[in-house]
């Protein structure tokens, strides 16, 4: 992602959308770093009154102190609500690609640890997308929302998903860090989100493919982990260099097949949100026209936890999918 800040309002986000967007997210839409640099400390619970004596027990006011408490808690009780599983999609569901899908394929090492009981460590991969920008609070990320929901689906299983994401790079940066952040934790799964700054910052395409290819077979090599690229997203910002995102959606599905990884094609899914379920960009993107929302970070993680733990039924059930379909085509 982008590590340029939110710009305002762009053309494109009328006062009717912004309107829509408001209805869709449980909470105001501040970007999740902001939010966690400018963080006030949480309000203190307010001093208990001395007793009162005889001549005072008839009062019944509340003090001003005590009713900032009580407005407090109840804020806060309203943004627990709004980060329960299914409150975020209540107005508007998150929904399958329309005619289904071919799933990404089998994730062998992940699925065999959650069949197994044995603790599952993901790696979440990638840039500011990854890391969260736009999410109105930590909780709404994507893997946060990945690792709550495999958690409900495996309650007795240790999974720990790492949020390895830092905005603004792309896989020239992502490369430095790769042994000491992917490789080096030995994780079960690696997601790598990338090729969106390589679109807004006009890299060469062929260059990025081959540096993740490079980058996917360094992660093969040290151990036993399974790989799923996930590519740009659909969004203005991204979708006003239409040559070069098409060029780069297209190569990240051609490395995927050739080192027999899955790929989640974000770029399809979201465009599908917007041509085939008829929800405005706006409605998942935020107003940078880059960024994603909670709902839209919410159902990329929905999507992506579905064809984890379909991989895990497939594993029990012992079906052995062939390489050649781990990639998932919303067709």
């Amino acid at each position: 992602m982008s590590s340029l800040r939110p710009f305002g309002l762009s053309t494109w986000l009328a006062a009717p959308a912004a309107a829509a967007l408001l209805m869709l997210t449980p909470v105001s839409q501040v970007p999740a770093y902001a939010q966690t640099a400018q963080a006030s400390p949480a309000p203190t619970q307010a001093a208990k009154p001395a007793p009162a004596s005889p001549s005072q027990t008839t009062v019944a006011a509340t003090s001003p102190a005590e009713q900032r408490g009580l407005t407090s808690r109840a804020i806060d009780k309203v943004k627990q609500v709004a980060k329960s599983a299914g409150d975020i999609f209540s107005r508007v569901p998150c929904l399958s690609p329309k005619g289904g899908s071919k799933t990404m394929g089998s994730l062998p090492h992940v699925a065999s640890k959650l069949v197994a009981g044995k603790p599952v460590v993901i790696v979440a991969f990638g840039s500011s997308s990854t890391a969260g920008y736009g999410a109105s609070s930590p909780d709404f990320n994507y893997p946060n929302r990945l690792a709550a929901q495999l958690r409900r689906q495996y309650p007795t299983a240790d999974i720990t998903v790492v949020n390895a994401g830092v905005g603004g790079e792309d896989a020239p940066e992502m490369m430095k860090r790769l042994q000491k952040e992917v490789i080096d934790v030995h994780p079960d799964l690696v997601i790598w989100q990338v090729g969106t700054n390589a679109v807004l910052r006009d890299l060469d395409p062929g260059d990025t493919a081959k540096i993740v290819e490079d980058g996917i077979a360094r992660i093969q090599a040290a151990g036993d982990a399974d790989v799923v690229l996930v590519d740009p997203q659909y969004s203005p910002r991204v979708t006003e260099r239409p040559e070069s995102a098409n060029k780069i959606v297209k190569l990240l599905g051609k490395v995927a097949e050739l080192r027999h990884v899955g790929i989640f094609p974000r770029f399809e899914v979201m465009r599908e949100w917007h041509e085939k379920q008829a929800l405005p960009v706006e409605s998942f993107v935020i107003a940078d026209g880059l960024h994603m929302n909670d709902w839209g970070y919410a159902c990329f993680a929905q999507l992506l936890g579905d064809d984890i733990i379909r991989s895990v039924g497939q594993i029990k059930l012992g079906v052995n999918v062939p390489a050649d379909v781990r990639t998932y085509r919303p067709m």
